[in-house]
């Protein structure tokens, strides 16, 4: 039996009216490789995976629409990419406007698919079916391979040009697409697919489309070769039983599975997880789905999607979830009379409501509008009141139809409302009128000589010593430097009262001069270069994982605007003679000694830490072919180096490394920090035992 044969227990499927008259065209395909920006958002990481999701969407949307039941994505060892579904199959049969097949219409126009009519789908991820011919366009090399009414049929491209016709190959049995594309490294600044980035993506896509069998294959470093000319007559690799990394995912729980995942960490204060799912809500809303929980946490864990494609910045469907909550809420307390006679004519807030819960919320619709092609935004008014009518009524029955589930979650709101008033006493406290303009600034600052925030650089550093190094080396126009007695407080689960009684939290609230919480104005900060200068040893990993969970928690724009650096010291001082080099990792001290024409293993088995030496002189030096001696000095910390090497080596803009902090997962960076901050020790413990292997250890 061939490979195709195995694969085809699918039951026979109809094509629904999906031919080339399905297909609309709008304008073409020249603009998108002067600026690739336009359409995927950046030509850096984010817009390389970008390229991945927008080939998988068109296979995912197969599924949401009953004609497909498994996807598989492989990054391949040439480079390549390879997307397959056994869906229905590009339409192949000649285009009446672009006198050309369908495949190479939808391939090589802008604006060309079948999600504009209402023939092809009715719910669809891609709004201006730009997706595939962009990805086309952006790529060397191409191919598409379509299985449909009983042939195989194949095109290639080159850079989004068509290098022949449609062919068929032969007759088939198995129906579906398979889409493979390399990246134009013309186009692209790295071609470096994140493995886990692509599992983490389609874990949640799977997820939301219940009933989809959703496999990944990383076969880049398989020893034999995987060419898209030899794939051609095999359908799935997964079926070849490759000995590759692999992942494959099927959930019948849909988002109350995803929600459950999503706490795995965490304790949740009531049991039953709420969902509720509505479909033909009316014209123009075709389903609206809901699903949440409460858990033991302060921080607000919110996922949406509309026809499936995330939104990380929310839009009206969230906007509508909010507003019944906040209403639902308000409405159960005051009727079953949980407010306190103190509170009678209490509210709960947006905030209030929002503390600690874990909600999916998804919407389908036929026509969808988002802000922007990357569709990070949801901007269909008619999601805000079909999610707040549907959502409303279900929690409210919910809620009286559980009285213990209802009870625990007022009273986590209560707790929410008397932490606010007592974090906003404390913010008026600390963050008086003034106290943010310069006239308070906390005394151990050393502020810099300009007042342009775009100029600006803002130092913390650990301990007093690296703290007088860095302000007797730093140039004083620009660089500010705020040292830190100690490790900060743990903010992952405290709350704001608590944070700023810190006097090592307030003072660096106070420097960067946004406030915090509902007052927080990242307009007015006072430095757009925020650097966390610590140690390289154990102790300062835990003070730079200490400061990054203070950011995430409480001042994630900073996060998102990209304001936020991590300063990367040397180890390592090596000195010949008079010239001096700075290596920052083990592989770039061997590199510097071998340059210097020392031995290979003299260089490798070399202690250079060796302070138990009789004779340390000695032990922390080496030679070179010719004799000479060169000094190896390993720095413990940044209070080693004088003002002149900190400098030179980790402050000056033309000779130091920064390693900016980016958020490429929200939800799965919210669940590193809950694991590595939290209160869950079982969980921290098997986390560490396994990453331990991906760590620098300092040893």
């Amino acid at each position: 039996m061939s490979a195709k044969k195995k694969i085809n227990d699918k039951k026979k499927i109809t094509n629904g009216g999906y031919d080339a008259s399905s297909i609309s065209v709008l304008e073409g395909l020249d603009p998108v490789r002067k600026r690739p920006g336009m359409y995927i958002g950046t030509t850096g990481v984010d817009g390389l995976h970008h390229l991945i999701w927008e080939v998988f969407d068109n296979s995912r949307d197969e599924a949401m629409g009953g004609f497909a039941d498994r996807v598989e994505v492989a990054l391949l060892p040439d480079g390549c990419v390879r997307v397959i579904d056994n869906g229905r199959g590009i339409p192949v049969d000649i285009h009446k406007q672009t006198k050309v097949s369908a495949l190479e219409t939808i391939m090589t126009t802008l604006h060309a698919g079948g999600k504009f009519g209402g023939e092809g789908y009715k719910v669809s991820g891609g709004l201006h079916g730009v997706g595939v011919s962009v990805v086309n366009a952006l790529s060397s090399y191409a191919r598409v391979d379509v299985y449909r009414d009983g042939g195989h049929y194949m095109q290639e491209y080159a850079i989004g040009k068509p290098k022949a016709k449609v062919k068929r190959l032969g007759p088939s049995d198995f129906n579906g697409t398979v889409v493979t594309f390399k990246a134009d490294i013309d186009i692209f600044k790295e071609v470096n697919y994140d493995w886990k980035r692509i599992v983490s993506h389609l874990r949640q896509q799977a997820y939301l489309v219940r009933g989809l069998r959703l496999s990944m294959l990383d076969a880049r470093e398989y020893e034999k070769p995987l060419s898209v000319k030899e794939l051609a007559d095999v359908t799935y690799l997964s079926d070849m039983g490759l000995e590759i990394p692999s992942q494959t995912f099927y959930f019948e729980g849909g988002l109350r599975s995803l929600v459950a995942f999503n706490n795995h960490y965490q304790k949740p204060i009531h049991k039953n997880i709420f969902y509720v799912e509505r479909e033909n809500v009316d014209e123009a809303v075709l389903a609206v789905e809901v699903a949440l929980q409460y858990v033991d946490d302060i921080s607000p864990r919110i996922s949406a999607f509309a026809n499936n494609i995330y939104n990380p910045e929310h839009g009206t469907h969230v906007t509508g979830f909010k507003t019944a909550l906040t209403r639902t809420l308000n409405n159960y307390a005051r009727k079953n009379n949980l407010f306190s006679a103190k509170e009678k004519d209490a509210n709960f807030t947006g905030d209030d409501v929002l503390e600690g819960i874990t909600v999916v919320v998804s919407v389908k619709m036929p026509e969808i509008q988002f802000e922007g092609q990357t569709k990070s935004k949801l901007g269909s008014v008619e999601a805000r009141s079909a999610v707040e009518s549907v959502f409303g009524e279900a929690f409210n029955a919910y809620l009286e139809e559980n009285p213990d589930d209802a009870k625990a979650i007022v009273n986590k709101v209560i707790l929410a409302v008397k932490a606010r008033k007592a974090a906003k006493a404390a913010k008026d406290s600390v963050l008086r009128k003034g106290a943010l303009e310069g006239m308070s600034l906390p005394g151990k600052l050393a502020d810099c000589q300009t007042k342009r925030a775009d100029l600006s650089e803002l130092f913390i550093v650990e301990g007093d010593s690296a703290g007088g190094s860095a302000k007797m080396g730093r140039d004083r126009k620009t660089q500010a430097i705020l040292p830190l007695r100690g490790k900060i407080l743990n903010v992952e689960r405290a709350r704001i009262d608590r944070m700023l009684a810190s006097e090592q939290i307030k003072n660096l609230v106070i420097a960067l001069g946004t406030a915090i919480g509902d007052v927080f104005n990242v307009d007015k900060l006072r430095y757009h270069k925020l650097i966390i200068a610590t140690d390289a040893d154990v102790d300062g990993s835990h003070i730079r994982t200490l400061l990054l969970t203070l950011f995430y928690r409480y001042f994630k724009p900073l996060i998102d605007g990209g304001y936020v650096y991590i300063a990367q010291p040397p180890l390592y001082k090596i000195q010949k003679n008079k010239e001096v080099r700075y290596a920052f990792d083990e592989h770039d001290k061997v590199a510097i000694l071998k340059e210097w024409g020392v031995d290979t293993e003299e260089v490798e088995g070399k202690d250079s830490d060796n302070e138990d030496s009789e004779d340390t002189e000695d032990a922390n030096a080496v030679r070179d072919k010719k004799g000479h001696k060169i000094h190896i000095q390993r720095y413990k910390g940044l209070g080693e180096m004088n003002a002149e090497e900190l400098w030179e080596t980790t402050m000056n803009p033309e000779n130091r490394i920064l390693k900016q902090v980016t958020i490429e997962d929200v939800a799965n960076a919210d669940k590193v920090f809950d694991i590595l901050m939290g209160t869950d020790v079982a969980s921290r413990k098997s986390f560490i035992q396994s990453n331990a292997h991906t760590a620098n250890l300092d040893i």
